[in-house]
């Protein structure tokens, strides 16, 4: 699925137009100053390189110049500023799985779990990705193309076109919340300087006298048979989990239509 516009604009209605005319009409040619000597795709890649290690917090105009080996200001003869580019660089990152997409083959089941697997490697490769809204999304067209395609998926099952639209989103809203959690997780050290057995040593000396009280028993019998330090894989119950409900929704309505 698609994000939202990244940043604040305040002209709206235009801003949103410029990133629009990027991603779908293509940057108009600069009329003034020396011959273009770098391309859109090659800034937005340089963007994304720099968020993938640092996240977009990091993002600059000024960085990003530097990593081309060009003036900051010659970028803006390309991008009119942050808030377009993140939009370019959402959209490019939606393109990595569009091919093999296509090709997925199978029942409906197979080819939305390849899809839930590609979304969470996709956030894996960029986490910066969730540091984007998703509100209002800015619809891209290569956002737009791997959306079609998981709808393909659920084409002609017995759902409504508003169910169909829901399981995709349902899919990709597991997917991109499990995914920020995790992630989130992988970082909190160097986020909080603090290492996870100092954090769960700091956090037992509250919580245990609860727990000796009885005052907490289905979290102590959860702890008591290691389920918070077990490899139990949330994302593949949760995954399963999402599909089963699919399964039920779409028996139930072929049902309906055999009756």
């Amino acid at each position: 699925m698609s994000h939202d516009e990244g940043s604040a604009r305040p002209d709206g209605g235009a801003a949103v137009r410029r990133s629009l005319q990027l991603m779908w009409g293509g940057a108009p040619e600069p009329t003034r100053g020396p011959k273009p000597g770098l391309a859109v795709g090659s800034i937005v890649r340089a963007a994304i390189e720099l968020a993938d290690t640092e996240g977009l917090v990091a993002l600059s105009m000024r960085r990003i110049a530097g990593a081309l080996g060009v003036g900051a200001m010659s970028l803006y003869r390309y991008v009119p500023g942050k808030a377009e580019l993140v939009d370019l660089m959402v959209d490019e990152v939606y393109a990595e799985d569009i091919a093999t997409a296509e090709t997925l083959g199978g029942g409906w089941r197979a080819r939305l779990e390849a899809f839930g697997r590609q979304e969470w490697a996709l956030y894996l490769r960029h986490p910066w990705m969730l540091q984007i809204a998703h509100g209002r999304p800015m619809l891209g067209p290569n956002s737009m193309r791997s959306t079609d395609i998981a709808l393909r998926a659920v084409d002609d099952l017995g759902l409504t076109e508003d169910e169909m639209l829901g399981a995709v989103v349902t899919l990709s809203a597991f997917v991109s919340g499990l995914a920020k959690t995790a992630i989130e997780a992988m970082q909190a050290a160097d986020r909080t300087g603090i290492s996870d057995e100092e954090w769960w040593d700091i956090q037992g000396e509250y919580v245990g006298p609860a727990v000796v009280a009885g005052e907490l028993p289905m979290l102590t019998k959860v702890g008591e048979a290691g389920a918070f330090n077990s490899s139990f894989d949330n994302f593949e119950f949760g995954l399963a989990r999402v599909l089963d409900g699919l399964e039920a929704l779409i028996e139930a309505r072929q049902a309906a239509g055999r009756s």
